[in-house]
């Protein structure tokens, strides 16, 4: 049984991502490996690709695992856990995140991960017109960028924004408050409607013009998914004048601590698979 590590093996993760029902982005696979080329692990056997799973690294400290997925046809037989202590290696004793289903906590936790708070999907539909304040993302400076998300999200993340933020017109928006960002949001197609992620904001103002310029963009009669964490009580107010239903929900773990994420300014999470 041999084991891998390269394009193939996202191209058969994010497949069986869909299967599952997670839902993922159309082309998520092609800009995860342009994030991080070493990411996504696999073992194969007799030709073909029979687990996965994804180690994201995000500088020296921390890392975040996901895509951890067995053939279902071949679960129960031991194929996961040595690609599992696999991508544990590979985080090499950073604080490693996961976002685990429910029915999997308990066992993360005899893994060593501890339970952080739990992360939502809810769904609601598109249209409407975008804020005038908002403002395309590439009209900022990748600088600005880059540290207002790492002030968020808890450690730089430059190369994975540069390939999550390549975005059509009106699909990637930032808010802009007396000449600074103050929060900006992404919205991707995927094999069912639309998902917004990030969507970071320094207040309830921001993230609230900036989930409507993103359920424009994605028009009216479009689903349109986000993944928002119960730490951010500021969550309850957002979604408190939006008819949005919850489909989905994960627990949100870390081994060896947290990281200095500031999650009163998370509203979405930017994805279940990578952070």
């Amino acid at each position: 049984m041999q084991q891998l590590t390269h394009s193939r093996t996202a191209q058969v993760a994010v497949a069986w991502a869909a299967a599952e029902g997670w839902n993922p982005g159309l082309d998520d696979g092609q800009r995860f490996l342009a994030a991080d080329p070493g990411a996504f692990l696999g073992t194969e056997r007799d030709g073909e690709v029979v687990a996965s799973v994804s180690c994201a690294l995000y500088g020296p400290g921390y890392a975040f695992i996901g895509f951890y997925i067995v053939r279902p046809d071949l679960r129960g037989r031991g194929l996961g856990r040595p690609l599992f202590d696999r991508a544990l290696a590979r985080a090499d004793g950073r604080v490693v995140g996961l976002d685990a289903v429910l029915e999997q906590e308990a066992a993360y936790g005899r893994s060593g991960f501890e339970t952080s708070h739990r992360d939502v999907r809810w769904r609601l539909p598109g249209g409407g017109t975008r804020p005038a304040r908002l403002v395309d993302l590439r009209s900022l400076p990748a600088g600005e960028l880059v540290a207002y998300d790492a002030a968020i999200f808890g450690t730089e993340r430059g190369r994975f924004l540069r390939a999550w933020t390549d975005r059509p017109r009106g699909h990637a928006l930032a808010y802009v408050r007396d000449g600074a960002v103050a929060g900006y949001g992404l919205l991707r197609a995927c094999r069912t409607g639309a998902k917004v992620g990030p969507l970071l904001a320094d207040d309830l103002e921001a993230a609230d013009a900036l989930l409507t310029g993103l359920l424009a963009a994605a028009g009216p009669g479009t689903d349109v998914f986000i993944d928002m964490p119960t730490a951010n009580p500021a969550t309850r107010e957002l979604r408190a004048t939006r008819s949005m239903e919850p489909v989905f929900e994960t627990a949100r773990m870390y081994r060896h601590g947290e990281p200095l994420e500031d999650l009163h300014r998370i509203f979405g999470v930017t994805t279940l698979e990578f952070g």
